[in-house]
C-alpha cells in the first residue's frame, strides 16, 4: 500500500513517509523500517532536507510486486519447507502429503506478482478474467446449494 501511495501521490516530487503513514494508516516507525530495506533494495531513492522524502527510483510501470515483497525481505511461499530443499516439513524431515501442491501454489503467486506492476495497481488493472471466473463459479455453487435446499426443505 505505501508504494502504491508513493506511485500515486509523488508527482515527480519527493512524498514524506509521515503523508504516507497518515493517508495509508501505518505507523511512522514500522514505514522507516520498510522503506530503509526498499532503498536499499534500489527501489526509491530518498531526499534529504526540507521538502524531502522518498521517489520511486524507476517508473512505476518498470516496478513489480515481487520486487517490493522481496526487497522487505518476505518470501511468497506457501510452505514451511526451505525452497529447492529435499528435506520436508514434518519432524522426520520428510515432505507432507501435499508438499507439493503448496509449492507449486507459492511459484503461482510469485510468478503472478511479477506481472503486476505498481502502475497497474494504480490504474486498476489488476483484477483480470479470474475474478469474473471466480464470482461466476461462487454464482452457480450457491445456486446449486440452494437447490439442493428447496428440495430437501420440500420433502
Amino acid at each position: 500500500m505505501a508504494m502504491v501511495d508513493l506511485a500515486a501521490n509523488s508527482s515527480g516530487r519527493p512524498i514524506a513517509l509521515a503523508e504516507v503513514a497518515e493517508r495509508q494508516e501505518i505507523s511512522l516507525s514500522y514505514l522507516e523500517q520498510l522503506f530503509a530495506k526498499i532503498r536499499r533494495g534500489g527501489l526509491v531513492k530518498s531526499v534529504r532536507g526540507p521538502g524531502g522524502g522518498y521517489l520511486l527510483a524507476r517508473d512505476a510501470s518498470a516496478l513489480r510486486v515481487s520486487d517490493i515483497i522481496l526487497a522487505v525481505d518476505e518470501t511468497i511461499r506457501a510452505t514451511r519447507c526451505t525452497p529447492g530443499s529435499p528435506a520436508g516439513c514434518t519432524s522426520d524431515r520428510s515432505r507432507c502429503l501435499t508438499h507439493d501442491l503448496w509449492e507449486e501454489l507459492s511459484n503461482q503467486i510469485y510468478l503472478y506478482l511479477s506481472s503486476v506492476s505498481l502502475a497497474d495497481v494504480c490504474a486498476g488493472r489488476v483484477l483480470g478474467t479470474s475474478g469474473d471466473l471466480f464470482r461466476r463459479a461462487r454464482t452457480a455453487k450457491m445456486a446449486a446449494h440452494e437447490g439442493v435446499n428447496r428440495a430437501t426443505t420440500a420433502r
